[in-house]
C-alpha cells in the first residue's frame, strides 16, 4: 500500500474551493496549505521551533542550492533534510527547474539535461531528470517535484510548446528514476499564459498518473487577472483525486484566488522577505513598520494574533528596525508566517461550512480599505 494517501473531504457549495487531507510518511497535510520556503534547509531567520510555531505543516527545500552547498551528500550523511533540519513534519524539494530560467544566462538546456554554472563558484553542475530525482532522494524529501522547463514569458506559442513537450518526456524520465517508494513525485503543468497548451500539458501529465500535480511557471511577471485566467482553465483539467500545487504563489489575494479555484498547496518566499524588509501581512492590509507614524503607538501588529512579534509594541518594532537588529526580521517574519497559516486555517473552515465566497469577500474588503486609505 501507497505511504501517500489524499482523501478531498468537501468542495466548497459556490467555488471550486476544496478541503482535504494529504497523508504523507511523516504526517498529514491538511489542505489548502501554505508551505514556508526554507531553500538551504533553513527558513530565513527563523529557529525550526519559531516555524513550527507559526502552524507550518510542511516546509520546501531547494534541490539546486542544496546539491550546490552543502552537497546532497552531506545533508543524507546527516540524517537527511529532517534530521539535518531537525523538522518531523513533511518536506516538498522542487528539482531546480525554476533556476533554468532564474540563471537563464549561466544555463544551457539541451534533452539531455540542463548545464548551469554555480552562482557560487563557477562549477558546472548538471542537471538531468535522474540527477534531479537522484539528489532529492538523497536530501529524503516527502515529494520531490520532477524536473521541468521554465521559460520566460512572453514567449511565441512554438517555444511554449517545446518546453511543455519536454516537460512531459522530463516526468516519464523521472518518474522511471524513483528508487524509493517513501518518496512521492509531483508532475508540473507548465504552458505560459496559453490556456489550450496548459489544458494540453495537464491531460498528457495526467495519463502519467502521479501522485500530485503542480502547475508552475507562473509568478514570473505577469498580472494577477493573467494568472488567475490560467488557473481557471488549468484547474478543471488536473485530476480531481490529487492534491494541486501552485509553485510560488503568492500575496493573501493570489492564495484566497487560487483556492478559490481548486488549488490546495502553495509556497512562496513573500511572507519572509517582506517581513525581513519591514513589511508585515494584516487584515486590514500591510503595515509599513519603518514609518515615523509607528514610533509611538502601543498596539501590536495585528490584535488578536498569538505569534511572538504581537507580544510586543509597534513602536518596539520600528525601534528594532531602525537600530539595525536582527530582532526586527525575525520577529515579522514569525508574524507574516503566522499571518499566512491562519489566514489558510479560516479558508478551510469556511470551505466546510460552504462559505468559503464570503470568506473571501470579507478578507478582499479589509485589504481594499487599507489601500483605499493609503492612497
Amino acid at each position: 500500500m501507497s505511504q501517500f494517501q489524499f482523501d478531498l473531504h468537501h468542495t466548497d457549495a459556490h467555488s471550486r474551493a476544496r478541503r482535504s487531507t494529504f497523508h504523507t510518511p511523516h504526517g498529514p497535510v491538511e489542505m489548502p496549505a501554505f508551505m514556508p520556503v526554507g531553500t538551504q534547509g533553513t527558513v530565513k531567520g527563523l529557529t525550526i521551533d519559531m516555524v513550527r510555531e507559526t502552524k507550518a505543516q510542511m516546509v520546501l527545500s531547494n534541490t539546486y542550492h542544496l546539491a550546490l552547498r552543502p552537497t546532497e551528500k552531506v545533508v543524507k550523511e546527516l540524517g537527511g533534510l529532517h534530521g539535518f533540519m531537525r523538522w518531523a513534519g513533511p518536506i516538498l524539494t522542487d528539482s531546480g527547474g525554476f533556476q533554468l530560467f532564474s540563471l537563464a544566462q549561466m544555463t544551457k538546456i539541451t534533452e539531455q539535461a540542463a548545464v548551469f554554472r554555480s552562482h557560487i563558484d563557477g562549477s558546472l553542475l548538471e542537471l538531468s531528470p535522474e540527477r534531479a530525482i537522484q539528489i532529492q532522494e538523497d536530501l529524503g524529501s516527502d515529494v520531490a517535484m520532477v524536473l521541468d522547463h521554465v521559460i520566460a514569458l512572453p514567449a511565441e506559442d512554438v517555444a511554449i510548446r517545446a518546453a511543455c513537450e519536454r516537460t512531459i518526456r522530463w516526468a516519464g524520465r523521472c518518474q522511471a528514476a524513483a528508487k524509493r517508494p517513501e518518496q512521492a513525485q509531483f508532475a508540473i503543468v507548465q504552458g505560459g499564459l496559453n490556456p489550450k497548451m496548459r489544458v494540453w500539458c495537464a491531460e498528457e501529465l495526467a495519463k502519467l498518473d502521479f501522485p500530485g500535480y503542480a502547475v508552475g511557471g507562473l509568478s514570473v511577471g505577469e498580472t494577477p487577472a493573467e494568472m488567475y485566467a490560467v488557473l481557471d482553465e488549468v484547474c478543471p483539467a488536473m485530476p480531481v483525486n490529487k492534491p494541486r500545487y501552485l509553485m510560488g504563489v503568492g500575496t493573501p489575494q493570489d492564495l484566497l484566488n487560487a483556492v478559490r479555484r481548486g488549488i490546495d498547496l502553495f509556497d512562496c518566499v513573500l511572507p519572509t522577505r517582506n517581513g525581513r524588509n519591514g513589511m508585515a501581512f494584516t487584515d486590514n492590509g500591510p503595515l509599513k513598520l519603518k514609518n515615523l507614524k509607528h514610533q509611538l503607538d502601543t498596539q501590536p501588529v495585528e490584535a488578536g494574533c498569538p505569534c511572538p512579534c504581537c507580544q510586543h509594541s509597534r513602536g518596539y518594532v520600528r525601534h528594532l528596525f531602525m537600530a539595525d537588529e536582527m530582532l526586527g526580521p525575525m520577529l515579522l517574519s514569525a508574524h507574516n508566517l503566522t499571518y499566512y497559516q491562519r489566514l489558510l486555517t479560516g479558508a478551510r473552515e469556511a470551505i466546510e461550512q460552504d462559505r468559503f465566497v464570503q470568506y473571501y469577500d470579507q478578507k478582499l474588503a479589509g485589504w481594499k480599505k487599507s489601500t483605499e486609505a493609503a492612497a
